[in-house]
């Protein structure tokens, strides 16, 4: 299977052609939320109670989408706070294209044509510790873009995309993920994965993916903790190269998120079956914390994560709005 537009997007290697765009809509298809049209208005749903890991946020989370102004150039984008009242407006921040407004300022940008663009949010101030980013291509009239994981995890995310035909899709993190405190968030990672990959929720700030932690890497403690089982189906690769999909795995979408879930050594065909990744060690567990506590599972915790649609890439033509909502 040829690396589709955004897993090459992710190599961090030229922005995808929107010329893809229509292949990746086959591909996202299966994240539509099927969200009624109806409720594209934003009118405040009933009462939500403590919704399970996976599920997206209800249409009040969203808020008054009706008021969201019309985009002279391609969509409009709104940023959401949904820290939970740990930072006010004037403390969140968004940067696109070399300026940066707080959301107390600027809680809208008319998004124009771009590619391979990605836009960032902060906490606390411009240059603050808390600070993560979507990315994205737009073209003239199409919306290609995604939440990721793939380089660490800093700040909550997730995004809203409304087009004019009704296609209304979420990803990023759960509902559940944004109720809770950052603090709970970092400790449900320590509780939830293996003993191998507890050390990345160290730091408050972030917590990286493998490849970028030292135990992981040459030297570290852990620097061959998916080498032997990528050798037992004849792939020489060290572990960071395994969890970034670089080196020889570069080219190799399929044997790297096999390897990554645990199902390179089953038959190819199973590669593509969600329901037997991450059964057994070792895995990419970093990952799998990000799949079981996105929106619909879908998430970038490795670069070949669109591989079998488990990705939060999005595509859609005519596109109106997206929402993205910050939390704590």
């Amino acid at each position: 299977m040829p690396p589709t537009a955004a897993s090459v997007f992710h190599r961090r290697r030229p922005a995808y052609l929107l010329a893809t765009a229509a292949a990746a809509l086959m591909v996202t298809g299966a994240m539509t939320t099927g969200t009624p049209a109806a409720h594209a208005s934003g009118a405040p749903a009933a009462p939500a109670t403590r919704l399970a890991a996976g599920e997206q946020p209800p249409d009040s989370f969203w808020g008054d989408t009706s008021s969201i102004p019309e985009a002279k150039n391609v969509l409009t984008v709104k940023i959401l706070n949904k820290t939970n009242g740990k930072y006010p407006d004037d403390q969140v921040y968004w940067t696109f294209n070399n300026e940066t407004h707080s959301i107390a300022e600027q809680p809208y940008l008319d998004m124009p044509a771009n590619s391979a663009g990605r836009m960032y949010f902060h906490l606390g101030a411009p240059d603050g510790k808390y600070s993560d980013f979507i990315e994205f291509t737009v073209g003239d009239d199409v919306f290609n873009g995604n939440t990721t994981r793939v380089d660490a995890f800093a700040v909550k995310l997730a995004m809203r995309l409304h087009a004019h035909d009704g296609y209304d899709v979420q990803v990023g993190e759960d509902y559940q993920t944004f109720q809770e405190d950052r603090a709970a968030t970092f400790q449900k990672f320590r509780d939830e994965v293996p003993t191998e990959f507890k050390a990345l929720a160290d730091d408050d700030t972030r917590i990286p993916a493998p490849g970028s932690h030292p135990d992981f890497r040459a030297g570290g403690k852990y620097a061959n903790y998916l080498s032997d089982y990528a050798k037992s189906v004849g792939i020489d690769a060290p572990t960071s190269d395994i969890t970034g999909c670089a080196g020889v795995l570069a080219a190799e979408p399929g044997k790297c998120s096999a390897l990554n879930r645990h199902v390179a050594g089953l038959p190819e065909a199973d590669w593509s079956k969600p329901e037997l990744y991450y059964k057994d060690a070792p895995a990419n567990y970093y990952a799998k914390f990000w799949h079981d506590h996105s929106i619909n599972n879908l998430a970038y915790g490795f670069p070949y994560d669109d591989y079998a649609g488990q990705s939060s890439f999005v595509s859609h033509g005519d596109p109106q709005w997206l929402e993205v909502a910050v939390g704590w």
